[in-house]
């Protein structure tokens, strides 16, 4: 399993984000991305120009974030 410190050390750049809306897309919206085995990007529709957040898949399913939600198949 990753570490928090390998989790940035993986390339984004061309990482497919999908987004998930909690409700009207206008408020803003989580985007998230696989960008390895194990490793995911999350980020903030309406601040696209802030680094995502990355997290094991493990610390997602902690979190309650289920890629399920976005398209996307742990």
């Amino acid at each position: 399993m990753l570490d928090g410190s390998e989790l940035y050390t993986l390339e984004i750049d061309g990482a497919s984000f999908v987004k998930a809306c909690g409700g009207p897309c206008t408020e803003g919206c989580v985007t998230l991305a696989r960008i390895g085995d194990d490793a995911w990007a999350l980020g903030d529709s309406k601040r696209p120009d802030k680094e995502p957040l990355r997290f094991t898949t493990a610390e997602l399913d902690a979190a309650g974030i289920d890629p399920a939600r976005f398209g996307l198949s742990a």
